[in-house]
């Protein structure tokens, strides 16, 4: 299952990078995430994030490990826990006129039985995925 999200900025692309590339950021423009904590690492590659978000009504734990970063705009994390493993990719291009489009995609594996929540779970992530849209645009208006 995958969501992909592309959001338009009238803010530097340097900037924005800067802002989502600190994972811990995340609550403020992750609809689910109430508390994302950087256990270990500098904000690059091997760094460490505990993040805690409610989803469907439940409360998870994932540890995200950065496992690609280019300063220029591009950073992956892989993301784990008992029920899955998820694959974030950020990218953010400069634009023209100044300002940056930042390309969001999250790539989400479940586990066996968590599988047979397919089709709730490809609604409640596609929602997730707009509002997460929405919630970043605002973020990034802010800087």
């Amino acid at each position: 299952m995958q969501i992909e999200r592309r959001i338009e900025t009238d803010r530097e692309a340097a900037r924005v990078f800067a802002y989502l590339s600190d994972f811990e950021t995340s609550t403020e423009w992750d609809p689910g995430a109430v508390r994302t904590v950087r256990e270990s690492g500098d904000g690059g590659v091997g760094t460490r994030y505990r993040n805690t978000s409610r989803f469907l009504g439940r409360t998870v734990e994932v540890t995200y490990t950065v496992v690609a970063l280019d300063p220029s705009g591009h950073i992956e994390l892989r993301g784990e826990n008992s029920s899955l493993v998820a694959h974030d990719t950020i990218t953010v291009t400069p634009d023209p006129r100044g300002g940056s489009t930042v390309v969001y995609r999250a790539q989400f594996d479940f586990h066996r039985g968590v599988r047979l929540l397919a089709p709730i779970l490809a609604i409640a992530l596609w929602q997730l995925g707009n509002r997460a849209a929405r919630d970043m645009r605002e973020a990034l208006a802010r800087l």
